[in-house]
């Protein structure tokens, strides 16, 4: 899949960074964005944006400066996707193949929220945009960045829930869930051991 730009779209997670430079360094693009100032999971984190934190990420594994833009004033996944399409649009590109590199699981949401929110999706059709997360299981994900096992389970039932919600809210195209992960999600919140990040 070649494209014309590789966005990573900004989170506590730098493993997204990893991600989205190794495709850089394959070749895929020849223009690596980053698009992010701090989310919740972000706020007083770092000194800086959450797309400098992923450029230096990137710079640190050998993908040239001059090849990275960065977007550092989104706080959520659609200002990620309409400021970095601003951003593109002011330095003459217009990309009509995009890779989007995200959390493992927030994989379905961001495609679904790109497709809303990208000011010019009806010339980028699903063939077009492809997302890439780190290769990582459940089990394994917990990290220094993420937190423990309890805290991604935290993060994801919130994801989960908004899947729906910013469906129902216009930010995002619908996205089927299956009645067995429905259920699942619905005995994460009623044991109330996981609703911490429920909007």
């Amino acid at each position: 899949f070649q494209s014309d730009v590789i966005l990573g779209l900004g989170s506590h997670d730098t493993r997204v960074s990893i991600e989205a430079a190794g495709l850089w360094l394959a070749g895929w693009a020849d223009i690596l964005a980053f698009s992010g100032c701090s989310g919740n999971l972000t706020s007083g984190k770092w000194q800086v944006s959450e797309a400098e934190v992923f450029r230096e990420i990137a710079i640190s594994l050998g993908v040239p400066p001059m090849k990275i833009l960065i977007e550092t004033r989104s706080k959520n996944t659609g200002e990620n996707i309409r400021y970095t399409h601003r951003m593109l649009n002011s330095k003459g590109m217009l990309p009509k193949k995009i890779i989007l590199v995200q959390k493992p699981h927030m994989g379905r949401r961001t495609l679904a929220t790109f497709m809303k929110q990208w000011p010019e999706r009806d010339k980028v059709s699903r063939t077009d945009v492809m997302v890439r997360t780190p290769d990582i299981t459940l089990i394994r994900y917990p990290s220094q960045d993420v937190g423990d096992l309890s805290d991604v389970i935290n993060v994801m039932v919130g994801y989960f829930q908004r899947l729906d919600l910013y469906y129902h809210m216009n930010f995002q195209e619908y996205v089927h869930i299956p009645d067995d992960v429905r259920i699942a999600y619905q005995l994460l919140v009623k044991s109330n051991a996981y609703n911490n990040h429920l909007a």
